[in-house]
């Protein structure tokens, strides 16, 4: 990408389409395309035609998703496969039509199998069983890989998928139900009115989490190294077990009360850190470990409209 290319980030509001502008912005890219639902609902194929019309877009980040933690997955299963199967392939069908000189598609690491061997690499795809409790989201995302990969193949149509492991940062959905288990957390904790906070689950499954900003200047990185559809993971190498977790971010936000595991709760998939060894092969690494990405993350959410007064 040159400084001045036309360059489109979908769902720029959100956790990961915030950062990559963020970035973009840092690093001097001028030409940042945005668009609102009101303005572009992505989920419309005129519409997003006519954005293609009228922009004459050069480069697209695919950041815009229905995203969730495993209640919201679960519960609203059908919202989940078809505004986001509907998402992609009006992106990717339109870039093509319309000379996009490179598209890059941002997965999820539910793509993978339930009991995938560990660290998970990209050829496990399909190999197995998804976790139930996501299955439509991680089907959406398997979907949005193979059109990709198919237009390319077909077409020649330049991209990149990567498949991020668990996210967090600004701009995260922090509703103490519907949104991603670190989000979910500290607004538990930050608005616990009682010495009793109820987690899901046992805490035993273990995740891997970056902060947002790394995948950011992962996607900068893809943008710049990839062309043949490949499927990239993006990882951290900072596997912690949800109880620990728990702990650490009821330390940060100051609560001092019991925490209760509701074992009735899915815990969803055991482990599934991947194996990033690809993208790190050609020069990319990760910049920020766990601590210090809670940290900036709490900074933000007591700055914004989450906080409560305790």
């Amino acid at each position: 990408m040159n400084k001045d290319s036309r360059i489109f980030v979908a769902g720029h509001n959100g956790l990961v389409g915030s950062a990559i502008v963020r970035t973009l912005k840092e690093r001097g890219y001028e030409n940042i395309i945005t668009k609102s639902r009101q303005e572009c609902n992505l989920i419309d194929p005129l519409e997003v035609k006519k954005l293609f019309e009228e922009n004459r877009i050069d480069y697209v980040f695919d950041a815009a998703a229905r995203v969730g933690g495993i209640y919201a997955n679960d519960t609203y299963s059908a919202d989940f496969i078809y505004e986001n199967t509907m998402i992609q392939t009006n992106l990717i069908h339109y870039a093509y039509k319309y000379f996009v000189k490179k598209f890059l598609f941002l997965g999820s690491v539910c793509i993978y199998p339930k009991f995938a061997p560990t660290p998970v690499s990209e050829e496990e795809l399909l190999c197995g069983e998804l976790e139930p409790t996501n299955d439509a989201y991680a089907i959406a995302k398997i979907h949005g890989i193979k059109m990709l990969e198919s237009y390319n193949k077909q077409y020649g149509f330049k991209g990149v998928s990567l498949m991020p492991c668990n996210l967090y940062g600004p701009n995260d959905n922090f509703h103490p139900d519907n949104g991603h288990v670190i989000p979910a957390l500290m607004t538990k904790f930050n608005n616990a009115t009682e010495d009793i906070v109820t987690c899901w689950g046992d805490g035993t499954p273990t995740r891997e989490f970056m902060y947002v900003d790394d995948l950011a200047d992962a996607c900068l990185f893809a943008m710049d190294n990839y062309e043949n559809a490949e499927l990239i993971n993006v990882g951290s190498g900072q596997d912690v077990s949800i109880f620990h977790l728990a702990h650490k971010v009821a330390a940060l936000t100051g609560f001092n009360g019991k925490i209760e595991w509701d074992t009735s709760r899915p815990n969803g998939t055991p482990k599934r850190p991947l194996d990033y060894s690809k993208i790190m092969s050609k020069g990319w690494k990760p910049k920020y470990d766990l601590n210090a990405g809670l940290k900036k993350t709490y900074e933000w959410f007591c700055q914004h409209t989450y906080m409560q007064t305790k």
